[in-house]
């Protein structure tokens, strides 16, 4: 193999390679990124047996053939290259090496046998539609943050990725929770999408399909089968395991009677909640929200290192109410808000609160209080 790569285009697919490989392996091919050439592109392929990646590259191939390199190593030298440059890859398999050439620096890189690459199996797509960048980066990025990191409950590892029955019809759903918060992010159904199984998209492939999703102009081809689920642009490939497990019936614990309703202006409740949380203790971080007419005041009172109060003008009507919670999660909620405006409707001080952006609820969040 022989081929000749401008340096950018070589950098972004072995930066996709390299973050999916893990760093700690029991088996050495699975460090390596698989690099095919033929006609006028070189593909790159990584695994780590739950999620592959191949990326494809415009490339001047000269001798077409495939080696296994390590991911991070080459990864770390193309970083180093000067913008711009010239990469050339020549594969030597009687030596077992890689040359990497480009103007006056020369390196040789160790490679195993492509044979003994694992290619991840192709299963049968039940369900086959195309989604915009935009609305699948929307899905994603607004209900991650309530995945859970807990491995004992694997199955809420990830976003649940269903149809789902909105309120004007079918939507494609996505939900995450971790059993302390919760979030359910609508869109609108694509065409084809009709007949796709629930499937839990696992944390890691959560991240790595961010990358694919940067351009808003691009239609992202997604299959999905029971066991895998593949994202797919012109140039990248993306497919994982999905996680086998049942999702919890989150319909139960999304109030629907809640009437207190709060209006607050979403930055600068944000902002409030982390100055008065600087003094409260890192375990608990709880912050006391203490309602009354068109008045909201946070507290935290921490006797190891002091207290803080902070008052803002909001709009509430009802009831007085005092009722706490993690700060971090509060923080996490309010960052969602793409509005001005975000709306908490509470029912008293021990059941969950409910939080949305203004009158939208394509995207609905859920927190549980805490005892302050």
């Amino acid at each position: 193999m022989k081929i000749s790569i401008e340096r950018g285009a070589l950098l972004r697919a072995v930066g996709q390679a390299q973050s999916v490989v893990e760093r700690r392996n029991t088996i050495p091919i699975l460090a390596n990124v698989l690099i095919e050439a033929e006609g006028d592109s070189a593909r790159f392929r990584a695994t780590d047996l739950d999620i592959e990646v191949v990326d494809r590259a415009a490339a001047q191939v000269e001798r077409a053939g495939a080696t296994t390199v390590s991911a991070i190593t080459l990864h770390e030298i193309v970083r180093k290259l000067p913008d711009g440059a010239l990469v050339q890859l020549t594969d030597d398999n009687a030596a077992g090496r890689l040359t990497v050439q480009a103007g006056r620096s020369n390196f040789s890189l160790a490679t195993l046998p492509r044979d003994d690459f694992p290619v991840m199996a192709s299963p049968d797509y039940t369900s086959n539609f195309a989604a915009p960048a935009s609305v699948l980066r929307r899905l994603f990025d607004k209900s991650k943050f309530a995945i859970s990191t807990e491995e004992t409950r694997y199955y809420l590892n990830g976003v649940y990725m269903h149809v789902a029955q909105g309120e004007e019809g079918q939507v494609l759903r996505c939900v995450a929770t971790d059993g302390h918060r919760l979030a359910r992010v609508d869109a609108a159904l694509p065409g084809g999408a009709e007949t796709m199984p629930g499937v839990i998209v696992p944390r890691k492939t959560v991240g790595e399909l961010r990358k694919l999703l940067e351009d808003d102009d691009m239609e992202i081809a997604v299959s999905v089968s029971e066991t895998k689920v593949r994202f797919a642009t012109p140039d990248i490939t993306l497919t994982s395991k999905v996680i086998d497990g049942t999702f919890p019936d989150y319909t139960r614990v999304i109030p629907q009677d809640n009437a207190r309703r709060l209006e607050v202006d979403a930055a600068e409740f944000a902002r409030a909640v982390d100055r008065v949380a600087t003094v409260s203790s890192e375990r608990s971080r709880a912050v006391k929200m203490a309602l009354d007419e068109d008045r909201l005041v946070l507290s935290v009172n921490a006797p190891d290192s002091g207290a803080a109060e902070e008052e803002l003008a909001v709009a509430y009507g009802d009831e007085r109410l005092e009722i706490g919670f993690n700060a971090k999660y509060l923080l996490e909620i309010a960052s969602q808000v793409d509005r001005e405006n975000a709306v908490f409707l509470f029912n008293n001080s021990g059941d969950p609160t409910l939080m949305r952006e203004g009158n939208d609820t394509s995207a609905v969040y859920v927190v549980m209080p805490m005892r302050v």
